[in-house]
């Protein structure tokens, strides 16, 4: 019975610590952090959050405007809380290095239209050989159709990066079995 009443207090102390904690600054910035921590649209680990007087600032960066926005709902519906300053900014779309008219290398370029007509099923990509130099591409092997040759050409024509393609594939006709 002892036992039992001593768990009682120690629970009840515990709810008692945790409902004054809440309304402190530190029990509202420690229960917006959680809320943030555990949605999926907010990148939680870019955030700060400070607490003053029940007025929670949001700073740091998220990936989109829904992001920037949702975190502050977030805030403003968590216990304790009067108000949120919004100094949240949002990132810029990752870029190339040198800016975002950086053509692709022509390594990349090759790299891409091989795997484009790899994936194309109308396409017979095994026996073409993709070549790139200056954003032109250049095609030689062979295939066994004008039509798998005309669609290859336009799988690479489509490919991001390329300016224009030669093609040199030769078709082949299967031989049929006599």
């Amino acid at each position: 019975m002892l036992r039992r009443a001593g768990a009682l207090v120690g629970i009840a102390s515990f709810v008692v610590f945790m409902a004054a904690c809440s309304q402190s600054d530190v029990g509202i910035t420690t229960a917006v952090k959680t809320k943030l921590a555990v949605d999926d649209t907010v990148k939680a680990t870019k955030i700060d959050v400070d607490t003053k007087d029940g007025v929670v600032t949001l700073s740091g960066t998220v990936d989109t405007a829904e992001a920037k926005s949702h975190a502050v709902e977030v805030a403003r519906h968590t216990k304790g809380v009067s108000s949120v300053v919004d100094q949240l900014s949002v990132a810029p779309p990752a870029v190339a290095t040198s800016g975002v008219s950086e053509a692709l290398t022509d390594t990349a370029i090759t790299t891409a239209v091989k795997a484009a007509l790899l994936a194309d099923p109308l396409s017979s990509a095994l026996k073409v050989h993709v070549d790139t130099s200056n954003a032109t591409v250049t095609l030689t092997g062979t295939v066994k159709s004008d039509e798998q040759k005309a669609r290859a050409e336009e799988v690479a024509k489509t490919t991001a990066g390329v300016s224009s393609v030669i093609n040199n594939l030769k078709v082949v006709p299967k031989k049929s079995k006599k």
